[in-house]
């Protein structure tokens, strides 16, 4: 019986740091981010359709999309957005499942930032949601991103608030603290993961 949790929390709580965490623990972790970039990679199966629906303006002068001009654009306007989704999330799904079909590790996680708001997690065991403080996120996405803080704002805001995913989570990791705080919480859900494993085999 392969496990499969759902890892989702919104733009830079730290989702990805949990997810290395998982990979050290032995999980095998899909990037739902990264698929997304390579459906949208030139030659992709949605590159020519969010190229119709945006314009040519996204595109950097080696014809693939600039992701940072296409990101201000959906991020001011939530109906782009909207549009934005409703052309690369199928194709994500597909890959997706088809990854998880093809995984090898008893235990499988899905990191997608829009891993409820496209249904993803119902077909997890667990959903595991991790959270920062506001004030968090918009000095994260200024610091490893360059953004000002006008642009951190608009991205933490285009997003539905954090208490809405915590709602749904079997587990919530707080990363708001040190890493090695995040780590002793990641490391004592996989352990209680790891009973519940056992007591199915």
């Amino acid at each position: 019986m392969t496990v499969l949790i759902g890892l989702t929390g919104n733009i830079a709580t730290g989702k990805s740091e949990v997810g290395r965490m998982l990979t050290e623990l032995g999980a095998q972790v899909i990037d739902a981010d990264a698929v997304a970039h390579q459906v949208m990679s030139r030659g992709g199966p949605v590159y020519a359709a969010v190229v119709e629906a945006f314009g040519p303006d996204i595109l950097r002068l080696d014809g693939e999309i600039n992701r940072a001009r296409l990101g201000a654009i959906v991020f001011a306007d939530a109906e782009a957005l909207r549009r934005l989704e409703a052309i690369v999330h199928p194709e994500v799904i597909t890959r997706v499942d088809a990854l998880v079909r093809e995984a090898s590790e008893p235990v499988v996680v899905i990191e997608a930032i829009k891993l409820i708001e496209a249904g993803m997690h119902r077909n997890c065991h667990a959903l595991w949601v991790v959270t920062c403080s506001r004030e968090q996120q918009i000095a994260r996405l200024m610091r490893t991103r360059g953004l000002s803080e006008a642009e951190a704002v608009l991205r933490v805001d285009a997003q539905p608030p954090q208490a809405e995913k915590i709602a749904l989570a079997d587990v919530v990791i707080d990363n708001s603290h040190t890493l090695d705080e995040t780590r002793r919480r990641v490391e004592a859900e996989w352990e209680k993961l790891s009973s519940e494993f056992k007591k199915t085999e």
